[in-house]
């Protein structure tokens, strides 16, 4: 599952890595308790990882599923071992297997699902 691959490389020691999963013309909206962050390409999304203060940061990935070429996952956000809000992502995947569009909720008073 691209999702999963994609949250394990953003939660690691270099998130650009991440971008390896993204096709050149991804699109995304990431719909933050900050304000939304939107891209038309990878380059897009590696200015976001650029600006990003992630340290301690993990995604638990709780419910999936995969329904032909799109992904869906929801979960918590801990950081430092501490429940910090609740995800939800969709993916659509391209037939080489990467990212082709992606958006996420994450909301951080809303304990839709509880975790590890």
């Amino acid at each position: 599952m691209v999702l999963r691959d994609y949250m394990k490389h953003m939660d690691g020691p270099d998130p650009s890595q991440a971008l390896r999963l993204l096709e050149p013309d991804l699109r995304f909206v990431l719909a933050l308790p900050s304000g939304q962050v939107r891209g038309s390409s990878r380059e897009d999304f590696a200015a976001y990882i650029a600006g990003r203060a992630a340290a301690g940061r993990e995604h638990h990935i709780l419910r999936e599923s995969v329904d032909g070429d799109m992904e869906f996952a929801v979960g918590i956000v801990t950081e430092d071992g501490e429940t910090r809000g609740t995800f939800i992502s969709v993916a659509t995947v391209s037939g080489a297997g990467l990212m082709r569009r992606y958006v996420s909720f994450f909301d951080t008073d809303l304990p839709l699902v509880t975790g590890p």
